[in-house]
């Protein structure tokens, strides 16, 4: 098991670091954050045009059809950009749900247009606050769906929706994706901690629908998708956080106080020590993941809960102490360090808490040992 990206892989690296480096500075992504625009358009159509967008959509429905190790790669640098897009709803998830449970007829519907970037998707789970089962969920669905989810990342810009619904059937939930921009839908724009990242409430009202995969098997195929989408999302905390960190040390170096560097202050040095620890604790459980993503191994669910808890944790804890590192400052509007609490907050809890996937690697390592 060889932890470490190819050559070739590197190189995409390089020329995403660079890219985002020269259009989705620290100035973009606050003027995304104070302005009216759900996402920056512009940077969107750039990104769809350097090909990320297709990263791992079969070449027979436009694709690259690459691997998710490029994939990984991408996210990481999008997540050190902590970029104003909805690149993880509709290419973690909604590509993700297509490409594994898509009909023929469905594929050559949306995928063409998900890797060229012309439609957006989103995935619809949650509908009132605390965890989502089969058991709570209300909104019903098959040929046509009635009901209302909230909070949906980029509901309010998404072309289409993957929405679970309830059933009778089998497991108790159905996938269906249902074209957001017909008479049936109506959507509502939600405010959340990171205004960078639009949010909806949607309501169904017999909006017209079709199901994904079998009927009665919406749970289980959203427990898959979400295990491959945790890795994904993982990737873009470990980049946020080291972008955190190396925020932290810059400032560090260049303040001050009483004739010295503050980073020359134990107090300092031990908060950045930190930070390092957990970044570095994170990115090989990173590695793990996308190698257990891009083979689909056994150990995936455990290699999702894994990475997801280890990418909460670092991502948080860097963004937390990077704000303490600045001081007063770094509560304040002008500063930079907002952007990624901002983004850590909302992604450690956009497909389940740290609770939760503390809860899915508990199950998930007892399952592993029975069998």
């Amino acid at each position: 098991m060889n932890f470490e990206f190819s050559e070739e892989q590197n190189l995409l690296r390089e020329q995403a670091r660079g890219f985002l480096q020269d259009n989705c500075s620290m100035k973009v992504v606050r003027a995304a954050l104070e302005g009216d625009e759900p996402f920056n358009r512009d940077l969107w159509k750039k990104v769809a045009e350097m090909g990320w967008t297709s990263t791992v959509i079969p070449e027979e429905y436009d694709g690259l059809g690459l691997s998710y190790l490029e994939l990984s790669v991408i996210a990481d640098e999008l997540g050190r950009a902590v970029a104003p897009l909805p690149f993880s709803s509709s290419v973690y998830l909604a590509t993700e749900a297509l490409i594994a449970y898509g009909t023929k007829t469905q594929k050559e519907t949306w995928l063409p247009k998900l890797a060229s970037g012309e439609a957006i998707g989103t995935f619809a789970l949650g509908e009132t606050q605390g965890q989502t089962t089969p058991k709570n969920l209300t909104t019903t669905g098959g040929s046509s769906v009635s009901g209302t989810k909230l909070p949906v990342a980029d509901g309010d810009i998404a072309d289409f929706a993957v929405v679970v619904t309830r059933t009778d059937e089998g497991d108790g939930a159905n996938l269906c994706i249902v074209d957001l921009n017909q008479t049936g839908v109506v959507r509502e724009v939600i405010s959340t901690l990171d205004p960078s990242r639009s949010h909806a409430k949607i309501t169904f009202n017999n909006a017209d629908a079709q199901v994904m995969g079998e009927e009665g098997q919406g749970w289980a195929a959203t427990q898959n998708i979400f295990n491959r989408a945790a890795i994904l999302f993982a990737w873009e905390q470990t980049g946020g956080s080291d972008a955190a960190l190396i925020m932290a040390k810059e400032y560090a170096l260049g303040r001050f106080a009483f004739g010295r560097s503050i980073a020359s202050y134990q107090a300092i040095k031990h908060k950045l020590a930190n930070m390092y620890v957990k970044n570095t604790l994170a990115r090989p459980n990173c590695y793990y993941g996308a190698w257990a993503l891009d083979t689909t191994a056994d150990e995936l669910p455990i290699a999702a809960a894994t990475t997801r808890v280890a990418g909460i944790q670092a991502y948080y804890f860097a963004s937390k102490e990077n704000i303490q590192t600045h001081g007063g400052m770094g509560f304040t509007w002008e500063f930079d360090c907002q952007f990624h609490y901002r983004r850590a907050k909302l992604l450690s809890v956009n497909i389940g808490s740290e609770s939760q996937w503390q809860d899915k690697l508990i199950t998930a390592v007892q399952q592993q040992n029975v069998a």
